[in-house]
């Protein structure tokens, strides 16, 4: 009987939610909607690369490769991503052009000598849907998104848009330059605008994947408040790691191949650490705290607190100056933009909570106590914000947790799609904003499902 009573509330959640859609399928031809700028997360950007005479190859292999058949007329090619870094050979020549550089005297980050590189189609979903165009049944990244936007009216150069980024560069704090963070950030803003003024004015819907979210955050609390309320109706954020995860210190130590065949960690570890953005993805400190040890040796332990030491005792010690003077600052404090938010997150997948290293030291693979997260982000970090701004009187926050939902399978499980075309029906239904109904629960919380 029970079951029965169960399965019958489930399916009444399921008609509630469709009529929910065909309601907005019903605006999309009466009204506008409100635009929406997809936000994408690290690995979810395709990169373009080109070659000059300064660049010096460290083989033959790499002198010739790409050959001419895989670069336009200009010499442009797509190095990330390709399934060829999946071959050892080129795995190297991929890693020394990825590898990115701290200038000291400049207080920036800047490309390997020789290498120019761009991010294709900026303000269209067109590099997002795939990560190899060629590849598009195994590479799918944003299409299952993007069609179910589709279904619903959305249109893409008209009401939906992509805004890609080179994801190996971060941000910088006030005082410190950040040049190619920077000018995203100011694409980025006047992607918005323009998306707002070719909708009659209407405010836009961020919608972020993973790092993506931090990049949107950022946004919004580096422009004043009259503007967010003039541009920004909603920020929903898929998985976003608001405060780093265990598994960047694996990625520094030993090298993360994402689960990728084939591919050797230590091959492409120092293009890993050399990524401003993994550095930005370390654990905080504030929110990890001084007492849980994230990786353990027979010799130490390190807490988040440890990161200037563990930088130093994995053999990377160029990564201490900038991460005390560029990350640190930057991530000292979640400051609440002040737009209603929808999280929706994973949880229920082991996740790397504890990373341990025997006597043969951090070119091995550790052994791992596993946690709780979407297997790529901590749920610690993954709540972050709900501790951080529930009580903020200006900040409403909806949390959404749905159990058994992976990091990249946020973009195409059946619930999350669902809960984010129920969250953009409600907008347009209800007019969701800071002084109308989303604020009587300034914080709602929907967990387990």
């Amino acid at each position: 009987m029970k079951g029965s009573l169960a399965q019958s509330y489930t399916n009444y959640v399921r008609f509630i939610i469709i009529m929910l859609h065909l309601h907005v399928l019903c605006l999309a031809t009466t009204t506008s909607l409100h635009p929406i700028i997809l936000v994408p997360g690290s690995g979810g950007n395709q990169l373009e690369a080109r070659l000059t005479t300064n660049y010096k190859p460290s083989s033959l292999i790499c002198r010739v490769y790409p050959g001419p058949f895989h670069k336009d007329k200009d010499g442009w090619y797509r190095i990330w991503f390709d399934a060829s870094v999946l071959l050892a050979p080129y795995t190297k020549c991929f890693a020394e052009r990825m590898m990115l550089y701290y200038d000291s005297n400049s207080d920036d980050y800047l490309n390997a000598p020789g290498v120019e590189t761009r991010v294709p189609h900026f303000g269209s979903t067109q590099s997002l849907l795939y990560l190899d165009p060629n590849l598009k049944l195994i590479s799918g990244y944003l299409a299952p998104l993007v069609k179910s936007l589709e279904e619903i009216g959305y249109k893409e150069g008209k009401t939906l848009f992509g805004a890609p980024y080179d994801f190996r560069y971060g941000l910088a704090p006030e005082g410190h330059p950040s040049k190619i963070g920077t000018k995203y950030l100011k694409d980025l803003k006047d992607l918005i605008e323009r998306a707002s003024s070719s909708n009659g004015g209407k405010p836009v819907i961020l919608l972020s994947h993973s790092l993506g979210g931090l990049y949107a955050h950022q946004l919004l609390i580096r422009n004043a408040k009259s503007w967010r309320e003039k541009f920004i109706k909603h920020f929903i954020a898929l998985s976003t790691p608001w405060a780093g995860t265990v598994q960047e210190m694996l990625t520094f130590a030993s090298g993360y191949t994402l689960g990728v065949p084939l591919v050797k960690p230590l091959l492409v570890r120092e293009e890993q650490r050399s990524s401003e953005s993994n550095l930005w993805l370390m654990p905080c400190p504030r929110i990890f705290g001084n007492v849980t040890a994230l990786v353990t040796t027979p010799y130490t332990n390190y807490t988040s607190h440890d990161i200037p030491k563990f930088l130093k005792d994995i053999g990377f010690p160029q990564g201490v100056h900038p991460y005390k003077t560029r990350v640190l600052p930057l991530v000292e404090k979640l400051k609440a933009p002040e737009v209603p938010i929808t999280c929706i997150i994973g949880s229920g997948i082991d996740t790397p909570e504890t990373l341990f290293y025997d006597y043969k030291g951090f070119d091995k693979q550790p052994s791992i106590k596993w946690g709780d997260g979407d297997g790529t982000v901590n749920l610690l970090s993954l709540l972050a914000i709900q501790s951080e701004w529930m009580n903020e009187k200006n900040q409403s926050i909806e949390m959404i947790n749905i159990k058994g939902v992976s990091h990249t399978d946020v973009l195409s499980h059946k619930k999350v799609l669902d809960q984010i075309l129920r969250v953009i029906s409600d907008i347009h239904s209800y007019g969701l904003k800071l002084d109308g109904s989303f604020e009587e629960q300034q914080t709602r919380i929907v967990s387990n499902m």
